[in-house]
């Protein structure tokens, strides 16, 4: 019995250190910010960027357009669904594959600005060197070393 409270002691650490980690968290705030962008994107994708595309093509509401697995028809997605029918509902797919492409788009983008940035942080200037290889020895010395400490080997300091 003891093995088994000791065990789970074990694995309830191993799982805080997991949890606490900041990739973890980080991964976390990804998730809960997806979702967020996520509503902001159907919602650009259903209340602005659809309407004006139906109404350009004739006035049509993408989320009505379905092809009804009956020989019946029916005006709205809502009756044939109130009256047990099967539907191929391919407006609403049309919805979500606009709203994928903008999502994308602004994946694309948001990486597209985070490498700049990184880039720009790789272009600093590398700073000054300290150290400098011993020529026999090839260990590492100060620049203003008159002696290796490796091989003791007297070296000429580098004034520069």
């Amino acid at each position: 019995m003891d093995k088994k409270i000791g065990f789970i002691k074990s694995v309830g650490v191993e799982f805080k250190k997991f949890a606490l980690r900041g990739n973890v968290i980080d991964l976390a705030v990804g998730v809960i910010i997806g979702a967020a962008f996520n509503k902001i994107v159907n919602s650009l994708v259903t209340d602005i960027v659809m309407p004006p595309l139906g109404f350009i093509l004739g006035r049509v509401d993408f989320s009505d357009l379905f092809i009804a697995l009956s020989s019946q028809e029916f005006a709205t997605i809502a009756d044939a669904k109130a009256a047990g029918v099967s539907v191929i509902a391919y407006g609403m797919f049309i919805n979500a594959l606009i709203a994928f492409i903008i999502t994308a788009f602004a994946v694309f983008l948001l990486v597209k600005a985070i490498n700049k940035m990184q880039a720009k942080e790789e272009k600093e200037p590398a700073k000054t060197a300290t150290t400098r290889p011993c020529p026999f020895c090839y260990t590492s010395i100060s620049l203003k070393a008159k002696r290796c400490p490796a091989c003791t080997s007297e070296v000429t300091p580098d004034e520069s």
